[in-house]
């Protein structure tokens, strides 16, 4: 299947500035449908590039009547496809077309009762009494003309509004998020019934597409070198390439001495042994733990993580001869953002990656990855064949574990955290905890090494030794994330086994710490 026929036929999503703009995404693909995000004013040419069947407009943080309030244009009306408002989108609508939006008296926020009245395709086996989520305080006050009302709640007497003969609705209300009962059929009803798009947008059909495309990038001599961290975008990324061109895929992992426990061994093991990748790793421990000496400062050992990093790459692509092609695990993600203009952010924490190689270094990119989102990537290396310890590997940061290790860095620091993260991972594992799904597990656990001791007693001796804290975490977009209630008899477990366990530890904190304020990772 063509790049062409397997994007075609999708749905184009408008972005107003809604948190939830990528989950809108990621829902339509659940349903089996390929779905686009574009900046609200984003070229016509460029939001029909791929013929989508129906256009989403997210919610926002605006209100319509703001000054600089983003508006629907035109162009999108004039296209003649079904649309479907949500929130905000639904507003833009209304504007656009002449109706009425005001501030409500009492605004929406949360749960709330959705009453549907009408017989409607949108609401098409959908209960007449439903719970829903809202998150607004405009309503819509007067319908455009040719509107009519869908459905209803305590506070909007517009829920859900269409103008049938073109198939253009509005919902007051969050259909992509869990916490809508019946949000994911009302999307299908949306994008299957009304749009009549087809559910095509599959692993299998991705892989094949993925394939055709590398190969046609690469062409039939050209080789790609790609940098193998064992995260799972990579370690997606270098499953594909290798099916696709086989031996003309070089892969390096870089040991920076910062791993968790057994997972150089792992790496090595899955990819080079099991897949029969050509992979090279190597030990760069001792340069990295050099140029950390005495460095405390997080964004400095980042920073200084990351010009090694680059450095070691470099040192190996310029020993190999032929490459022309570098390859990396962009996800789609970091396209939306990047082309939201999301580089006017404030630095919070540095990351690395292979970007920012020297200029003799002249690769032309591949990215095979860069239209999935984290759980296609998970669901795509799955039907490689990868194992889920690769698969399911949870989020680990650039910089590894010195960014886990608050204070100076040295081995013996080191291996000491790797053994506590060890015995905290596997006893969540014991317990079925190391996956986040409908709202139980951990989306992202680890240990950190605190530079504090404290006094304590083991047998009939004084102890003055560090700190470990657990952390886990429950999240769907890593944006935002609250701690992980874990129970308490496997707390006390982990506790008891990290301070028999492991050398130089003596007490054992849990972080019950939200984010905001805080965030995941300790530095």
């Amino acid at each position: 299947m063509s790049d062409t026929t397997l994007r075609d036929g999708g749905i184009a999503i408008l972005d107003f500035g809604s948190q939830y703009t990528q989950l809108i995404a990621r829902r339509v693909r659940e349903i089996g449908v390929y779905a686009e995000v574009f900046p609200h004013h984003a070229a016509i040419e460029v939001i029909t590039r791929h013929h989508p069947k129906g256009f989403i407009l997210s919610g926002g943080p605006n209100s319509v009547y703001d000054l600089d309030a983003p508006q629907l244009s035109p162009v999108i009306l004039q296209a003649g496809q079904p649309l479907l408002g949500i929130c905000y989108g639904m507003q833009a609508i209304t504007h656009a077309l002449g109706g009425q939006v005001a501030s409500s008296t009492h605004r929406e926020y949360g749960p709330a009762e959705l009453t549907h009245q009408a017989d409607d395709p949108l609401f098409a086996d959908i209960p007449r009494h439903s719970r829903v989520w809202m998150s607004h305080g405009d309503r819509i006050e007067q319908p455009p003309q040719h509107f009519t009302p869908l459905a209803t709640s305590a506070n909007s007497p517009y829920a859900a509004m269409a103008d049938r003969a073109r198939h253009w609705y509005g919902v007051q209300f969050h259909p992509e998020v869990a916490h809508t009962e019946y949000g994911l059929a009302i999307l299908r009803n949306f994008v299957l019934s009304i749009c009549g798009c087809e559910p095509k947008w599959t692993s299998a059909a991705f892989i094949e597409d993925a394939i055709g495309a590398i190969r046609d990038q690469v062409g039939e001599r050209g080789r790609v070198l790609l940098a193998l961290s064992g995260g799972v975008d990579s370690a997606v990324a270098g499953a594909l390439l290798h099916r696709a061109i086989g031996g003309r895929l070089t892969s390096v992992f870089v040991n920076t001495g910062m791993m968790r426990k057994g997972e150089v061994d792992q790496i090595v093991r899955v990819f080079r042994d099991e897949h029969h990748m050509n992979l090279t790793a190597l030990d760069a421990t001792e340069e990295f733990l050099s140029a950390l000496d005495g460095v405390s400062e997080p964004e400095q050992k980042r920073k200084i993580i990351g010009k090694k990093f680059i450095d070691v790459f470099s040192a190996f692509a310029r020993a190999q001869s032929g490459i022309d092609f570098l390859a990396q695990g962009t996800i789609y993600p970091d396209v939306i953002e990047s082309a939201a203009g999301h580089h006017t952010a404030k630095t919070i924490k540095s990351h690395h990656n292979v970007g920012g190689l020297p200029e003799d270094l002249h690769f032309q990119l591949v990215e095979p990855l860069r239209d999935l989102f984290k759980d296609e990537v998970r669901r795509v290396g799955s039907a490689l064949g990868l194992p889920d310890s690769i698969v399911w590997r949870q989020p680990f940061p650039g910089p590894g574990l010195a960014i886990r290790c608050p204070g100076v860095i040295t081995w013996e620091r080191l291996e000491t955290l790797r053994d506590a993260d060890a015995i905290f991972i596997q006893e969540l594992e014991r317990a079925g905890l190391l996956r986040y799904r409908d709202g139980a597990g951990t989306a992202q656990c680890f240990a950190v090494l605190l530079p504090v001791k404290s006094v304590g007693v083991m047998g009939d001796n004084r102890t003055y030794e560090e700190t470990i804290v657990l952390r886990a975490v429950q999240t769907d977009d890593f944006m935002t994330a609250d701690w992980a209630r874990l129970d308490y008899e496997l707390l006390a477990r982990v506790s008891r086994r990290i301070v028999n366990e492991v050398k130089g530890v003596n007490r054992v904190l849990y972080d019950i710490s939200s984010k905001p304020p805080a965030t995941i990772e300790w530095e």
